[in-house]
């Protein structure tokens, strides 16, 4: 069974000086009880996906992230098992159409070195959407305009996910 408890908060960003309006920001929590339902919402989000899109997942080791990765691999079209980077840092899958998922996993690096050049290019292709794990040592080269997605355990199966991001993603979940 797929449950879903969610609370949102929909606000505009403030208008910066220079006169450009920022899109709609809305906030969410989502409450899902087991795997499955973690995988049923990354899997909407990556319905949802139509490139160029950064996604930042915070949250500790066994938290769900990867099984998260995993759904919204599923929603962009993508048939390849999908694996945890921690070990090759990065990995690239052919989604839908013509999209990309690019999906970083910075646990194991203390200094991003070229992988932060890499990621700023991968961030800038219209064609790929860039999801990364443990961002905190990138933070400098990921757009302003991110899915941020923080992943905690209230119970052993239950995971909360306070989600913020562009309305256009976000107030579709």
């Amino acid at each position: 069974m797929l449950t879903l408890n969610c609370n949102a908060v929909t606000s505009k960003a403030p208008e910066p000086s220079g006169g450009i309006i920022l899109p709609m920001t809305t906030v969410k929590t989502i409450q899902v009880e087991s795997e499955l339902a973690m995988k049923a919402l990354g899997e909407k989000l990556g319905g949802l996906l139509a490139g160029g899109e950064v996604i930042e997942l915070a949250g500790d080791v066994g938290a769900g992230k990867t099984t998260f990765v995993k759904g919204l691999a599923h929603g962009m079209g993508i048939d390849e098992d999908v694996q945890s980077p921690s070990f090759t840092i990065s990995r690239i899958y052919d989604a839908r159409g013509n999209l990309q998922l690019a999906h970083y996993d910075f646990y194991r690096l203390n200094n991003p070195g070229i992988m932060a050049s890499e990621l700023a290019e991968m961030t800038q292709n219209p064609q790929a959407t860039t999801i990364i794990e443990w961002a905190d040592i990138v933070k400098g080269v990921l757009p302003g305009n991110r899915v941020r997605i923080i992943i905690t355990a209230p119970t052993e199966t239950t995971r909360e996910l306070n989600i913020e991001g562009p309305d256009r993603l976000v107030g579709r979940l």
